[in-house]
């Protein structure tokens, strides 16, 4: 995969909110290709984050899309705030959504992009209903809640089993992947199947200031994208969970 396919999002839950116009200002002319938004509630997940004020002050600084990841117990309720606020696309978890259909068709009405989320735990066969409805799902690659997690590498045969899924059911879904991105583990979830990552830690808390750190993290994709036989992938996979012991 090459820059035009694998696209980074980055999460501004690991930026300084000081600095967070400037910090987006420098990751878009750094090439970031999209701005991610945690939304919490601490009720769907034990943390709170920021708002649809926080969308609307980024609309004025960025012309990247804007990612909204609603980790909210009930996010119909907060869609056309957020739509007002200028977000671009919203991703919405299948946990804890007794409607996610109806969730789906109603962000679509809206006329913005539709994605689904699951969590580690989640396996990647309860998308095979909501597949066919939607422009993206996004999988966890840590418990959602907090930045600043480790990759979990248990989640890295279900990010190959829902590339497998969408390249059998729905070709140009994307897939994406939250949590512990990094110079090291990009490369792994690239492998997999993945094409969207989402890094925050990687990014906006590095020394060496946002732009060598996205030119240091699209680097090292490129080693990913040589490897295009799963036996390969699952042997620099392997070569990773042996460093981890």
């Amino acid at each position: 995969m090459d820059k035009g396919i694998v696209k980074l999002a980055p999460s501004i839950l690991s930026a300084d909110f000081t600095r967070l116009g400037q910090q987006v200002a420098d990751a878009e002319r750094a090439g970031a290709d999209r701005i991610h938004i945690d939304v919490m509630d601490g009720h769907f997940v034990p943390n709170l984050s920021m708002g649809a004020p926080i969308v609307q002050s980024l609309r004025r600084v960025t012309r990247l899309p804007l990612e909204i990841h609603l980790m909210i117990s009930d996010p119909d309720f907060f869609l056309d705030e957020f739509v007002e606020a200028g977000s671009d696309s919203f991703l919405v978890h299948w946990e804890g959504n007794a409607n996610l259909h109806r969730t789906v068709q109603r962000i679509k009405a809206l006329g913005k992009r539709a994605g689904v989320v699951i969590n580690p735990a989640t396996p990647a066969a309860v998308l095979e209903e909501i597949l066919p409805d939607v422009e993206q799902v996004l999988v966890m690659t840590v418990n959602p809640g907090f930045g600043h997690q480790h990759f979990l590498p248990t989640t890295l045969p279900k990010i190959r089993r829902v590339r497998q899924m969408i390249d059998q059911m729905k070709s140009g879904c994307d897939v994406e992947v939250d949590g512990g991105i990094d110079a090291d583990t990009a490369s792994l979830a690239v492998a997999a199947g993945a094409n969207i990552l989402v890094a925050g830690t990687a990014i906006f808390g590095q020394s060496e200031g946002v732009t060598a750190a996205m030119t240091r993290l699209r680097a090292a994709i490129k080693p990913s994208n040589e490897l295009t036989s799963t036996g390969l992938a699952r042997c620099f996979e392997r070569r990773y969970l042996c460093s981890l012991e």
